[in-house]
């Protein structure tokens, strides 16, 4: 699926960045930033424009192409790497900040993603995610088709132990980007920091 959708000439997700990204961006320690499921790089070029050490992963071999086109239509350089987050090891002790962007997988899988994820973190890292919630079904403004891919706040405190949460929410709003997310949709916010 996601090989047919980046392998078209336009941009799913848009070029823009993700709003609640680019709200929070100054919230991130300069530094070296991992974005999970990156797509088409469009977190990954703006991150680099902010003077962002960035490396993308995604399953895609069309989208990491289109991100590094992107980023070189940016003037800037990023790292991508194709790879199924399922065979994915991310290093730890590694990332400044990690940025998760409506990444949808399996229940199990997301568990060990974020689990690697609050590894991966050096001391004073930031994990900053935004995903829709199961209340995005009634919408059908973009997202997952069912409730299992989806994400709430109670259970991604739990996989993500061992880091401070500094702001959380969920909520509806707005999301306008590209073709496929189009519309008011109920979204899970978090941004938390490794202390240790």
């Amino acid at each position: 699926m996601w090989e047919e959708r980046y392998s078209a000439e336009e941009y799913a997700y848009g070029k823009q960045a993700n709003d609640f990204l680019v709200q929070q961006v100054g919230r991130l320690p300069k530094g070296r930033v991992l974005c999970l499921a990156e797509g088409e790089g469009r977190n990954a070029v703006f991150l680099a424009q902010q003077g962002f050490e960035v490396v993308a992963v995604d399953s895609s071999t069309a989208g990491m192409k289109k991100a590094q086109d992107l980023a070189k239509e940016s003037g800037v350089s990023i790292e991508t790497v194709v790879a199924d987050l399922a065979n994915f090891t991310i290093a730890p002790d590694k990332f400044d900040a990690v940025v998760s962007i409506f990444c949808h997988l399996p229940v199990e899988l997301r568990q060990k993603v974020h689990q690697q994820v609050v590894n991966s973190l050096k001391p004073g890292g930031i994990f900053l995610l935004e995903a829709y919630t199961p209340d995005q079904l009634k919408f059908k403004s973009g997202g997952p088709p069912v409730a299992e891919l989806t994400m709430q706040l109670k259970d991604l405190l739990e996989e993500t132990r061992g880091l401070d949460v500094i702001f959380s929410d969920e909520l509806e709003r707005e999301v306008f980007e590209g073709l496929y997310h189009t519309g008011l949709g109920s979204v899970v916010q978090l941004i938390s920091r490794k202390t240790e």
